[in-house]
């Protein structure tokens, strides 16, 4: 069996580092894994998307429309964006963020309202923190995507809180490593 997990938001949000947790923390363990590159402006704050597919056996890093278990969304409209991809029962993972993609900052079109409800209306199982004021309590707004993935973790009772940090440790530089350990488990905990 594979898990599929779609990481989405808006460039600079640090979807990178985000997949590279979970790419290593599920290696760690044993998995076959595959992380596509990132996918998207990346560099421009337009939306960015990353695939990581873990298990006995896995050939490609896509994930279709229909196949994500999970997506982890830094950003509310990117989590709707990508909400086709989501599989029956699958659960999504947001950030109450709302930033605005460049068409609203234009003036050409506004930001939808209430996308969460609609997210939920449409049957997706929607978990939404506030990601951002976590990391801003652990230190820094950059730590939100930390954030993300400490409230992820829960979801996967095989892997433990310790081999979460273990891999933090391997993909955090060493003078940010205590404030994302404090915005993991804050998220962890929401």
């Amino acid at each position: 069996m594979t898990t599929n997990v779609m990481i989405v938001g808006v460039g600079g949000q640090g979807s990178l580092l985000a997949s590279k947790l979970l790419g290593h923390v599920v290696m760690t363990k044993g998995y076959d894994v595959k992380v596509s590159e990132v996918h998207g402006m990346s560099q421009r704050g337009g939306s960015v998307v990353t695939y990581v597919r873990f298990g006995d056996k896995v050939y490609s890093p896509v994930i279709d429309k229909g196949e994500a278990d999970f997506i982890i969304s830094f950003e509310v409209l990117e989590a709707a964006r990508y909400l086709p991809y989501l599989k029956k029962n699958g659960k999504i993972i947001v950030n109450d963020q709302e930033i605005d993609p460049m068409p609203v900052i234009t003036g050409a079109a506004e930001y939808p309202e209430e996308l969460k409800d609609k997210m939920k209306a449409a049957g997706a199982d929607v978990s939404a923190i506030n990601a951002l004021e976590m990391a801003e309590n652990a230190g820094s707004a950059k730590a939100a995507n930390i954030a993300l993935m400490g409230c992820f973790s829960k979801y996967f009772k095989d892997i433990s809180e310790e081999e979460w940090l273990t891999s933090i440790e391997a993909c955090v530089p060493p003078k940010f490593l205590e404030l994302n350990k404090k915005a993991f488990y804050l998220g962890r905990n929401s």
